[in-house]
């Protein structure tokens, strides 16, 4: 396609991403320039249809960094509503059977006593809601497609061109991409984000560190009869679906209205190539302590998402000439508590703190704001990364059960604390065996009353994406899939994607072929993290595209 000239828009600040850390880099932006009685410009670029449409949470909610931001945040009508009232946490050990497991067999971390079960989707609609007020551009259904470098700095971000056909060349409709510049630009694109994989690459942000590590979530809402519904309880549960090297967890929330939330975390550095995380999902609603509060239940909404789990050890350098990386972009969740969202936000209102103090007293825009590490360091966010740095890495080195007890060790008796540090620098899509070498896995078909399919599942997720438009997952070579991982590994992405959007379907002369069902996609990411091959790159689609969670 011809070069196309572009209309650019300037700013102090450009933020990319409306989820918790992105609104809180721009609610504490604004409160300080308030504060200050300062002028200050800044744009929150959000790819989903309206903010909120592309998060998807568990969650239990801690509000440490709500409290921080906005101490008034019951006054001023967060849906912040149902306390946590009990905690059950159990070792599933079998397809029926399961011990729950005493407090004191359980890391303190995992214990809930004052936090909250919240949609983060709605809690992003409510923070849009007072970072707008405060006086900040949100621009929802533009996703960045590029960062601008120039003189290796960055200066800014590309929005994709709009109304591009499958082969790139523009349509009737065709508008192109304005170009948002910014004296300093913050990525907050959570787990894997396509630029802050770029940026992390190319300004070698992770070197020395261990290798990112990360889990698929899945999450559905259903809503369920009142003899089923205890509010304010929370499930937690290890074991059985995942045995073997396969670890993760499941949990079960019942929050606000007669909802429950259902949902299973499967690592992503499992071996057996024939396991499918989405069937192991639809497997572990079947277990009894997990049905009996589905039972006679209606499932309303379903999604999942790839989550960034490898804490301090795999913790980039979350700043370069022009920009900070912020929360799971860079990957600040402490996965000792499952939670991400309390630090994710803090590492925002950190980052707005170190680039407020540079745009008041730097000529020299654009440079590396080093001082954000210093901040990261000296706070609470740090300290709850530093006392979790085990966690991930025991289960992985010990197992389940194993894992579990040295962690329940390691945080109730020494405070996270211990004088060594374990590390897993493998990377997750290398250990993946060879399809001969690990056994094949049947899984029933669904029952449609707690197990389902994953098309049906994705109708409720209201995935949508404009039909004709460039495939936004990228093979780097359109052969591996046929000539290397079909072969080796059975092609494992029919089977980890939780969406459907990879098959092996029969070409016209009856040979395999790689079919993307690119509409398909809920933007979780797990293909460009899991293939063995490395060999698929999730770009962003046209703007909007993608899930429309409701209060996921």
């Amino acid at each position: 396609m011809r070069a196309v000239e572009r209309e650019s828009m300037e700013f102090d600040v450009v933020i990319v991403g409306a989820g918790p850390a992105g609104l809180s880099t721009a609610i504490r932006l604004m409160q300080q320039a308030k504060a200050a009685a300062k002028e200050l410009s800044v744009c929150v670029v959000e790819k989903g249809s309206e903010v909120g449409a592309h998060i998807l949470s568990g969650a239990v909610f801690e509000t440490r960094a709500l409290a921080e931001l906005f101490p008034d945040w019951q006054q001023l009508d967060a849906p912040v509503k149902t306390t946590v009232k009990h905690d059950d946490i159990y070792l599933f050990k079998n397809a029926e059977h399961a011990t729950k497991l005493p407090s004191i067999a359980v890391p303190k971390t995992m214990h809930n006593s004052g936090n909250y079960i919240v949609s983060i989707a709605n809690l992003c609609r409510w923070l849009a809601q007072q970072a707008e007020q405060l006086g900040v551009e949100i621009f929802p259904g533009f996703a960045a497609s590029e960062v601008l470098i120039e003189d290796d700095v960055v200066k800014g971000i590309l929005i994709g061109d709009m109304g591009l056909d499958k082969h790139g060349q523009p349509k009737d409709s065709f508008t192109p991409g304005m170009e948002l510049r910014a004296k300093y630009t913050v990525f907050a694109e959570g787990c894997r984000g396509h630029l802050g994989k770029q940026l992390i690459s190319h300004f070698k942000l992770d070197q020395g560190q261990s290798p990112q590590h990360y889990a698929l979530g899945f999450k559905e809402i259903w809503d369920v009869p009142a003899e089923n519904y205890h509010e304010g309880l929370v499930v937690h549960s290890a074991g059985w679906p995942l045995t073997g090297d396969t670890s993760g967890g499941g949990y079960l929330y019942h929050g606000e209205d007669q909802q429950v939330m259902v949902g299973l975390i499967v690592d992503l550095n499992y071996s057996n190539p024939h396991l499918s995380p989405f069937e192991e999902f639809q497997r572990y609603k079947q277990h009894p302590v997990i049905s009996q509060y589905l039972k006679n239940g209606k499932r309303v909404s379903y999604g999942a998402r790839a989550i960034t789990k490898g804490g301090l050890n795999s913790l980039p350098k979350m700043s370069f000439n022009g920009g900070l990386l912020v929360g799971c972009d860079a990957g600040t969740l402490n996965f000792a508590k499952i939670k991400g969202n309390h630090t994710a936000m803090k590492s925002g209102m950190l980052a707005a703190e170190t680039l407020f103090s540079a745009l008041q007293t730097d000529d020299n825009a654009g440079r590396d704001l080093i001082e954000f590490a210093d901040a990261i360091k000296n706070s609470w966010l740090y300290d709850e990364l530093y006392r979790s740095r085990n966690f991930g890495p025991a289960m992985h080195k010990f197992g389940t059960f194993w894992g579990g007890a040295f962690n329940t060790l390691d945080q109730n008796i020494f405070a996270g604390k211990l004088p060594f540090t374990l590390k897993d620098n493998s990377y997750d899509y290398a250990q993946m065996k060879l399809a001969s070498e690990a056994p094949v896995i049947h899984y029933a078909k669904p029952d449609n009353i707690l197990s389902f399919d994953r098309l049906t599942s994705v109708y409720l997720s209201n995935t949508n994406h404009e039909e004709e438009q460039p495939c936004h997952l990228k093979l780097k070579d359109p052969r591996i899939p046929i000539s290397v991982n079909l072969p080796k590994y059975n092609e494992p992405a029919q089977r980890y994607c939780p969406a459907g959007v990879y098959e092996i379907v029969q070409d016209e002369q009856n040979e395999p072929k790689f079919q993307i069902n690119a509409q398909n996609c809920i933007h979780c990411k797990t293909c460009d993290i899991k293939d063995p091959s490395q060999n698929i790159t999730w770009v962003t689609p046209e703007g909007a595209g993608g899930p429309n969670y409701p209060n996921m």
